[in-house]
């Protein structure tokens, strides 16, 4: 604001004697007309409109010199940062820490402490073993198995496909005689529908359909013991006699 100020202090007498000289030029004006008080202030009138055209534009050519000066400064400053920094890209430090081979591994396991948990809380427990007891009775070559990772009984050859099921596991598997897994079984206890976990079950859900994998769940508190051996008796191939 101050600037602008300035500016037009400055321009206002070269811009009086330009508008007196454009007045005089266009309407065959002598200086001795200007005691004329209409002429006097026609030519203050347009020395001050022309004053103020010019002194913006060069006003807006200065700044236009300086933002060009400001560029190239800052490109080269940018320039000689590549040079010196060169092409790394920097590190987080949670990056360093982490081990990224079976040595650094080593080393974090040595100086921890490690202690067992059960692979089933005690509600799956009891379904396992009435599971297990259920599928020998009907096919004794056939097996159950617990918390077992999808990335171990599927595959895919899309890599990101893969890696959405990979870490997931199903609560129980049955497995034929050749190992071959058949059906999962889902036990769905009293706290299963909590945040994400029915987001979860339907990746795995879908994931095992296209693989041919039945899909099953138990509810806590709504399947009975002679359902779930119901479910089992349809899902078990019977055994071949020999």
């Amino acid at each position: 604001m101050h600037y602008r100020q300035r500016s037009m202090l400055f321009a206002a007498p070269f811009a009086l004697i330009i508008g007196a000289a454009a007045v005089g030029a266009s309407a065959d004006i002598t200086v001795a007309d200007l005691d004329r008080p209409e002429l006097l202030i026609a030519a203050l009138f347009i020395g001050f409109v022309f004053g103020t055209a010019v002194e913006q534009l060069l006003a807006a050519m200065r700044k236009r010199a300086w933002q060009e000066e400001n560029r190239s400064r800052r490109e080269a400053r940018r320039s000689n940062e590549r040079i010196v920094l060169g092409p790394w890209r920097p590190v987080p430090a949670a990056e360093l820490l982490r081990p990224v081979d079976a040595a650094d591994q080593l080393r974090v396991v040595v100086r921890s402490q490690f202690t067992i948990q059960p692979l089933l809380n005690k509600s799956e427990a009891r379904v396992f073993r009435e599971l297990d007891s259920i599928v020998i009775g009907c096919n004794s070559s056939w097996q159950v198995m617990a918390q077992v990772s999808l990335g171990e009984i599927l595959r895919s050859a899309d890599p990101d496909a893969y890696s959405c099921i990979n870490s997931k596991r199903v609560d129980l598997l049955l497995v034929d005689s050749n190992c071959r897994p058949r059906h999962v079984i889902e036990y769905q206890g009293g706290g299963h529908h909590q945040g994400t976990a029915a987001a979860r079950d339907a990746v795995k859900k879908e994931a095992l359909r296209r693989a041919g994998v039945g899909y099953h769940e138990v509810v806590a508190g709504h399947t009975t013991p002679s359902e779930l051996r119901q479910l089992v008796e349809k899902l078990v191939d019977k055994p071949i006699a020999s």
